[in-house]
């Protein structure tokens, strides 16, 4: 018996009963079955699916031969099927996938935000239609870091800075890493529907920002969110490709805080933890792990036991939001972990950028930089087997816009020495080299600094500077790891000189810039008596 057959049996067998954690345990059963009529409902003639995984959240059970299961659940469990490769889950009208039934036979607490309805007794049977499609080693998907449009007019930004562009798409399938909405969860169904022309489906990640704030339990806290798009966590595969997505916004109630105010934090508690290991015990170390979360992985407070099952899988990254800036992590020892070579995390540019804040352009729309310099916009995450790589895409902006080159408009020769040319890459890391030349120089690599963006600083000083302004502020600069910096060459005559910046990324993939600078005589120095 092969390893991954051993696991397989090992989680059927081993598999712990859910704890009364919601009430008393009943079983739910079914089949996952081949829909070949469309219709959603298991008809005489159709076949069941062997080998399809179903969840509760915490356990994991394989359909027989028949396509049959049977899995624990409590008055408030929501059991979904895990997408396996080569099949497609039902679509709604937004294109979001309906690959789960939500179990809750009293419906959601009183809530602000609406939850789930009385969902009444446990059916006699719950079955899971699944549809035949090609699925190629070579894929592409689309990765949103917080939208976050605090109203429709935001919603209206995201549609012509973002979604447009993307209409008729070739990505497999999209995917929002949290913090959908900006607290108001009534605006979950316009967002959706606009994200939906894209004409993809679209699967979501709950951040910070899609949580109900007034629930006393972390549990309670995901009611909306489940209402519009089933778990907060689970997974899936498409392709070659094993994706997990996480729930890792955890929310409390300080027993310290006098007022009772809730918060959260960064983790994911012991019951998905259960379901992440049960789900990569069934998951070939030969195979690639995405894992798809909001906070990013170095802040989430449990996370050495998510390194320990991770760790010595040779194809594993991650991808965030959150933070409100790109950068490429390579989480090493000094964060616990123990792998053999660094896990690369990302965190990913987001579409909302500041928060959609800054002077609007001439469509109306805030540019809204990012603190670390970058624009706003989205990545596409693109795969070929095992391998992938991440392009970054500027909202509204040319492919070809991926360094920010700073350098002044002119400078005295005597002061070259002095002046500064900084490329702010946007999608660099340390595994990239940056180079400059001016003129037809010779290339030379300049060193990697962790400071302000100069340009953004300029900016963001000069819109602090206007008193009457419609727009809201920028945040203050952070300093960013994806920055270069390098004098100007000594040697430069008066004149008008091109500076070039070329950026090659771990792939081998080469970007450009290019400034004009004018370089002006110094001046005479003048006898005095």
């Amino acid at each position: 018996m092969n390893a991954h057959r051993l696991a397989i049996v090992l989680v059927l067998l081993a598999a712990p009963a859910l704890a009364h954690e919601h009430g008393e345990v009943s079983t739910a059963k079914g089949v996952v079955f081949h829909d070949a009529n469309w219709n959603r409902r298991f008809d005489d003639g159709e076949q069941g699916i062997a080998g399809i995984k179903v969840s509760n959240g915490k356990d994991i059970v394989v359909t027989d031969d028949h396509g049959r299961y049977q899995i624990d659940v409590t008055d408030d469990t929501i059991v979904f099927v895990v997408k396996p490769r080569g099949w497609r889950t039902p679509l709604n009208e937004h294109r979001l996938p309906r690959f789960y039934y939500i179990h809750k036979p009293h419906g959601s607490p009183p809530l602000k935000y609406r939850g789930v309805e009385p969902t009444g007794a446990l059916p006699d049977a719950i079955h899971f239609p699944l549809y035949p499609q090609k699925e190629p080693d070579q894929f592409k998907a689309i990765l949103f870091g917080d939208p976050q449009p605090r109203d429709q007019k935001e919603i209206d930004y995201i549609s012509h800075d973002v979604v447009e562009e993307l209409i008729g798409s070739d990505a497999s399938f999209g995917v929002t890493l949290g913090d959908i909405m900006f607290d108001n969860l009534d605006l979950f169904e316009s967002l959706n529907k606009t994200i939906a022309l894209i004409g993809i489906p679209w699967y979501n990640v709950i951040g910070n920002h899609d949580l109900n704030f007034d629930a006393q339990h972390d549990h309670h806290s995901d009611e909306t969110f489940e209402r519009h798009f089933g778990p907060s966590y689970y997974s899936f595969d498409y392709g070659p490709v094993h994706f997990l997505v996480l729930d890792d916004v955890e929310w409390y109630i300080p027993p310290d805080d006098p007022k009772g105010k809730g918060t959260y934090r960064g983790g994911l508690g012991q019951r998905q933890m259960e379901f992440i290991k049960n789900d990569l015990a069934l998951i070939p170390e030969s195979q690639m792990v995405v894992l798809l979360m909001h906070i990013p992985l170095v802040e989430v407070h449990d996370r050495q036991a998510l390194y320990r099952l991770i760790e010595k899988r040779p194809f594993c990254m991650s991808v965030s939001g959150h933070t409100h800036y790109h950068e490429h992590r390579y989480i090493k020892k000094a964060d616990g972990w123990l792998g053999a070579e660094p896990h690369h995390h990302i965190i990913n540019v987001t579409v909302s950028g500041s928060w959609w804040t800054g002077a609007p352009d001439e469509r109306g729309i805030p540019h809204t930089t990012m603190k670390d310099g970058a624009p706003n916009g989205y990545s596409i995450l693109s795969f070929d087997g095992n391998k992938y790589k991440l392009d970054y895409k500027a909202a509204g902006r040319s492919t070809d816009y991926q360094i920010q080159l700073s350098a002044p408009e002119e400078v005295r020769s005597d002061q070259l020495a002095q002046t500064h040319i900084y490329a702010n890459f946007f999608n660099g890391s340390e595994r990239s080299v940056v180079e400059t030349r001016v003129g037809e120089g010779a290339w030379r690599k300049m060193p990697q600094v962790t400071e302000v963006d100069p340009h953004y600083k300029a900016v963001y000083a000069a819109e602090a500077r206007i008193l009457l302004k419609s727009w809201r502020d920028l945040p203050s600069p952070r300093a960013t790891p994806h920055l270069w910096k390098t004098t100007m060459p000594e040697d430069l005559i008066p004149g008008t000189h091109l500076i070039q910046v070329r950026a090659t990324d771990t792939d081998g993939r080469q970007f450009a810039a290019q400034r004009v600078v004018r370089v002006l005589a110094a001046p005479i120095a003048t006898a005095t008596k």
